[in-house]
């Protein structure tokens, strides 16, 4: 094994199939994030979403895709330019994997691509002789998804953070209130249609449980370029509030907490999930 690989699997405490599939994710994701500095990528992106939360504030759950957006709106970004890099920077870890870019069907901002890999292959790679390797299909694969927003709302705020694993690199990324302001917008505006999104829930008591304040510029700008609110309005927290106490009206508790339950290990605090619990929190709710 890698001896890299090997001390960033140090800091894992596995009880499974499922944890350990879940560090290969994670160590791949790094990887990946490693790979996209060095080949220059955010001079022109940030790191958002889940992902950015679990890796540089502690976010306890595991986040399956890599969220990122353009500083600058740029509807000539291409996403393809990073492979070459990215793929030489994965491979040095001993890593076999693909890297496409998804073909886009309709008209839309996000630019988006797919790293695969077998998953017993790395298993192997990561844990070897590991007994459990063999109750994995031949088939199965590892699947990362990255996506860049090349159309940006405006106000976010960024920073920039190192890390020295799997080797240094330097990261672009949102501050916590712009953060907090993305996944506010996710809590009141994304289109969850037969499956809530408990990760969304989970990661806003998050945010509340930390302090966060909330980037209401961002958010505003956000919620304008979904039509969720017009432009020339004021938009102060108390209009965030009433947004958001409006939405946990109108949650399927138990499919959140169905949701949310593959992705942690402390699942009693979902118990006190309802309306009434997100509403006195949201009473918290700073700028």
């Amino acid at each position: 094994m890698n001896h890299v690989i090997n001390e960033m699997l140090n800091k894992y405490q596995m009880e499974g199939l499922s944890d350990k599939k879940n560090a290969i994710k994670e160590i791949m994701q790094e990887i990946v994030l490693c790979g996209l500095s060095r080949a220059g990528f955010f001079k022109k992106a940030a790191f958002y979403g889940g992902t950015a939360l679990r890796i540089f504030y502690g976010l306890d759950r595991f986040s399956e895709d890599l969220d990122f957006s353009l500083m600058v709106p740029d509807d000539t970004f291409e996403l393809s330019e990073y492979f070459p890099t990215l793929k030489k920077e994965i491979a040095s870890y001993g890593l076999n994997v693909e890297i496409a870019e998804k073909e886009k069907t309709k008209e839309s901002a996000i630019r988006s691509a797919f790293l695969k890999g077998n998953t017993k292959e790395h298993m192997l790679l990561f844990y070897a002789s590991d007994p459990t390797a063999s109750a994995i299909a031949g088939h199965e694969t590892i699947k990362i998804k990255f996506e860049v927003d090349t159309n940006p709302p405006a106000g976010a705020t960024f920073e920039h953070k190192y890390r020295l694993l799997p080797a240094p690199y330097e990261i672009t990324l949102y501050d916590m209130p712009s953060l907090f302001a993305g996944k506010a917008h996710a809590v009141i505006c994304r289109a969850w249609k037969s499956r809530v999104k408990g990760r969304d829930l989970y990661d806003y008591v998050f945010y509340l449980s930390r302090g966060a304040a909330l980037n209401t510029e961002h958010l505003k700008a956000r919620l304008v370029q979904s039509n969720a609110w017009k432009a020339d309005d004021a938009f102060t927290v108390a209009d965030v509030k009433k947004l958001l106490c409006a939405r946990f009206d109108t949650i399927d508790y138990a499919q959140a907490k169905e949701d949310i339950s593959p992705f942690i290990k402390d699942k009693v605090a979902l118990d006190l999930w309802s309306a009434d619990f997100f509403k006195q929190i949201t009473d918290g709710l700073k700028a």
